[in-house]
C-alpha cells in the first residue's frame, strides 16, 4: 500500500527505547511544565482545531467561488450546477456562528485550564477541579457536535456519490502542484480517466528521483476524509465503550497516533493521560503504566505496539524501578504481571482495558493477530481509518464489525477501482468509479491527490462486500507487490500467508510474530540448486526449527497453490528454506526502513524483500 507516494517515517527508528533517568517527574507521574510551557502547550493544542473551522467554512463558502478556476481543467457536470435548497445558505450560517461561539469557549478554557492544572498539582489528592470538569463536557459536547456534522455531510456525500466525486476531483485539480495538466480546455471525470495514464509505484519512484514534487512528509493526514475518519472513528469509540473517553481513559504508548487527522483541542482531555506533546516512547509508556485505570491503549500501528510489548518484557525492571519511584506499590505490579508470562499481560496491568486502538495499514495482520493471542487477549481492536502515503482511503464505522471493513468514501483524495481479473491483459483494463464497484469483485486502489495529478496504482486489493448508500464497503485482501515468483507461479501475499499460518499451527507452541521472504536470486543462494523462497520468521514459544517442522511449510505451500505443487514435483523450484530469528530482527529491520528517504507512513511491513541489504540485515539474526 502507498507505493505511488512516499515519505520518511517521521516516528523514528524502531529500535528499543530505554528510560530517560534524568527526565523530571511531577508527583502525579507526569512531566513538571512550568505555566509559560502550559500556555504555549495549550495554544498549540488549538491550532488543529481551527483546520476544522477553516474546512467547514471553504465547505459551505467558498466552493463555488473556487469552481470557475477548475473549468479550464474539468466541466462542471449538470449536478454541481444544481440549485440549493431553500434556507441552506442561512442553515450554514447559523452553524458557522455557532461553531464560532464554541471555538471561542474552547480557546477560553485553553488559556485557564493550566492555571487549573497548576493549582491542581498543588494540591494532591484533591479532587478535579470545577475548570477540569466543565473542560470535559464541553470537549464531549464538541465531539458529539462536529461527528453528527461529519455524519450528515458523509451521508449526503454517498447518496450522490457521482456528485461527490465530481467535486472531489475539482479539489484535486484546483491543487495540484504539478505543472499544468495534459487536460486542454473542459472536461469531465470520463476525459479525465482517459486522458491521464494510470502510474505504478516504480514509475511514481523515477519521478520523484527526477525531483517531481510528492506529497509531503507527514505522520498524519490533512482533508475532508481524515478529518471524518477522526471524528467518527471518536465517536463511534465513545458510542461502543462510553467510558473510554472519561477523563484518564486512554493512554497512548508510541510516538505516532492511531488518529488519521491530527486530535483537535480540547478533545484531548476526553480521555489521554499522558501530558501533551510527550514523543519520547520511554516516557509514554510509563506515564501509561502509572495508570491502572485505562479503558484503551493507543498505539500508531498494530507493528509498533508489538514492538512497545516485546520491548516491556526486555525492559521491564527498568520500568519498574522508574515507576518505584513515584508509586512502589504499582511497581511490584507490574513486577508480578510480567512474571506470569505474556498472555493477558495488557489486562492484568490494566484490569479496566477494553479496545486496543491502532491504524491499519499494510502488513498489520500477523502483528494484530499476535497481540490478539498473547498480550492482549481477550480485548476488542479497532481501527479508525485504513490509510496510505497518498491519504485516507477507508473509513471504519462499525467497531461492532469484524476488524477490516472499510467504506470508500468519495471525498478527496480521489479513489477509482481497477478490476483484478486473473490472466487478462493489464493494458485492456480500465477503471471504474466507486457507484460502479460490483459485490464479491477485487479490484485495486487507484488513487490521485492534490500534490500531483498522477493517477497512481497502489498495489492494495480490496473485495466489495457490500454498500453504504451508494459507496462499496470493502475488505483488504492482498498487496500486489509483496508475490512470489521464481518460476511463473506468482504466490501472492495472501496465498502465502495462508500457507505459513498452517505451517506454523503445526509447529508446538509456536506463536508466529512476523515474515519475510527473499527470493534465493536476490542472496544468490541457490548455490546451483534450483531457485527458492528463503522464509525469515520470528517465533514465540519455540527456540529451535528442527527439520521435520521447516518441511512442513513446503507441503503447505504445495496444497494452497497447484502451481507451486507442480513445479517441485517437477524440480523447477527447490524447497522453501525457512529460517528462525532472533529477538528484535524485525524491529531492526524497520528502523533500517525507516530511514530509507523513501519509506512510507504509514510504516508497513513488507513480507517480500527486493533488495539485498535489507534481505542481509535479517540474514545475520537467523539463530536457527
Amino acid at each position: 500500500m502507498g507505493h505511488g507516494t512516499t515519505a520518511r517515517a517521521a516516528g523514528g527508528t524502531r529500535s528499543r527505547d530505554r528510560v530517560d533517568p534524568g527526565m523530571k517527574q511531577s508527583p502525579s507521574g507526569g512531566q513538571d511544565l512550568s505555566l509559560v510551557e502550559q500556555l504555549l502547550a495549550a495554544r498549540h493544542r488549538v491550532k488543529p482545531f481551527l483546520y476544522l473551522l477553516r474546512s467547514y467554512y471553504y465547505s459551505h463558502f467558498t466552493d463555488r467561488a473556487a469552481e470557475p478556476r477548475a473549468a479550464g481543467c474539468l466541466a462542471q457536470g449538470p449536478a454541481a450546477n444544481q440549485v440549493a435548497e431553500p434556507g441552506s445558505e442561512l442553515r450554514s450560517c447559523l452553524e458557522m456562528l455557532l461553531l464560532l461561539l464554541l471555538l471561542l469557549l474552547l480557546l477560553l478554557l485553553g488559556l485557564l485550564l493550566p492555571l487549573a492544572s497548576l493549582r491542581q498539582r498543588q494540591l494532591q489528592g484533591a479532587r478535579p477541579s470545577w475548570l477540569a470538569g466543565l473542560q470535559h463536557r464541553v470537549a464531549g459536547a464538541a465531539l458529539h457536535w462536529a461527528a453528527a456534522w461529519q455524519q450528515r455531510r458523509l451521508e449526503q456525500s454517498t447518496l450522490h456519490v457521482g456528485q461527490s466525486q465530481q467535486h472531489a476531483l475539482r479539489w484535486c485539480l484546483q491543487g495540484a502542484q504539478r505543472p499544468p495538466c495534459p487536460l486542454t480546455g473542459a472536461t469531465d471525470t470520463s476525459a479525465f480517466r482517459n486522458r491521464l495514464p494510470l502510474t505504478k509505484a516504480s514509475q511514481a519512484q523515477e519521478e520523484e528521483s527526477r525531483g517531481q514534487e510528492l506529497p509531503p512528509t507527514s505522520t498524519q493526514y490533512y482533508g475532508e476524509v481524515s478529518l471524518q475518519a477522526t471524528l467518527l472513528g471518536l465517536a463511534a469509540l465513545n458510542k461502543a465503550y462510553p467510558e473510554v473517553l472519561a477523563p484518564g481513559g486512554t493512554a497512548r504508548v508510541t510516538p505516532t497516533s492511531p488518529w488519521p487527522h491530527p486530535l483537535p483541542w480540547p478533545w484531548h482531555a476526553l480521555g489521554q493521560v499522558s501530558t501533551p506533546g510527550a514523543k519520547h516512547p520511554g516516557t509514554l509508556l510509563q506515564e501509561a503504566l502509572r495508570s491502572p485505570g485505562l479503558r484503551a491503549l493507543e498505539a500508531g500501528t498494530a507493528v509498533e505496539l508489538l514492538d512497545v510489548f516485546l520491548g516491556l518484557e526486555a525492559d521491564g525492571e527498568e520500568l519498574a524501578e522508574a515507576v518505584a519511584a513515584g508509586n512502589p506499590g504499582r511497581a511490584a505490579e507490574l513486577r508480578e504481571a510480567l512474571e506470569q508470562g505474556p498472555r493477558g499481560l495488557a489486562l492484568r496491568l490494566w484490569p479496566k482495558l477494553q479496545v486496543v486502538v491502532t491504524l491499519d495499514a499494510g502488513g498489520q495482520a500477523e502483528a494484530v493477530a499476535a497481540l490478539g493471542a498473547l498480550w492482549c487477549q481477550g480485548l476488542a481492536f479497532f481501527s479508525p481509518a485504513y490509510a496510505t502515503t497518498g491519504g485516507v482511503v477507508g473509513l471504519s464505522l462499525w467497531p461492532e464489525q469484524p476488524r477490516g471493513l472499510y467504506l470508500l468514501p468519495p471525498g478527496a483524495p480521489f479513489i477509482e477501482l481497477l478490476p483484478v481479473t486473473e490472466g487478462a491483459q493489464e493494458e485492456a483494463a480500465s477503471t471504474v468509479l466507486l457507484a460502479e464497484a460490483q459485490k464479491g469483485e477485487e479490484y485495486e486502489l487507484v488513487l490521485t491527490n492534490h500534490t500531483s495529478l498522477t493517477r497512481c496504482r497502489l498495489g492494495d486489493v480490496v473485495q466489495v462486500v457490500g454498500a453504504h448508500n451508494q459507496c462499496p464497503v470493502v475488505r483488504f485482501v492482498r498487496r500486489l507487490g509483496q508475490g512470489l515468483n521464481v518460476r511463473g507461479e506468482d504466490i501472492q501475499e495472501d496465498t502465502f500467508s495462508e500457507a505459513l499460518g498452517r505451517a506454523v499451527g503445526q509447529w508446538p507452541g509456536a506463536k508466529l510474530l512476523d515474515h519475510s521472504c527473499v527470493e534465493s536470486s536476490i542472496l544468490d543462494s541457490s548455490e546451483g540448486s534450483a531457485p527458492h523462497y528463503e522464509v525469515f520468521v520470528a517465533l514465540r514459544g519455540l527456540r529451535n526449527l528442527s527439520e521435520e517442522n521447516r518441511d512442513k511449510l513446503d507441503h503447505c505451500l504445495q496444497e494452497v497453490s497447484p502451481r507451486y505443487k507442480s513445479l517441485r514435483f517437477r524440480g523447477s523450484v527447490g524447497p522453501a528454506r525457512v529460517h528462525l530469528l532472533g529477538q528484535g530482527a524485525f524491529r531492526e529491520l524497520r528502523a533500517t526502513l525507516a530511514a530509507c528517504p523513501s519509506s512510507p507512513f504509514p510504516p508497513e511491513m513488507p513480507r517480500v524483500l527486493r533488495q539485498r541489504h535489507l534481505a542481509q540485515c535479517l540474514q545475520r539474526r537467523v539463530v536457527s
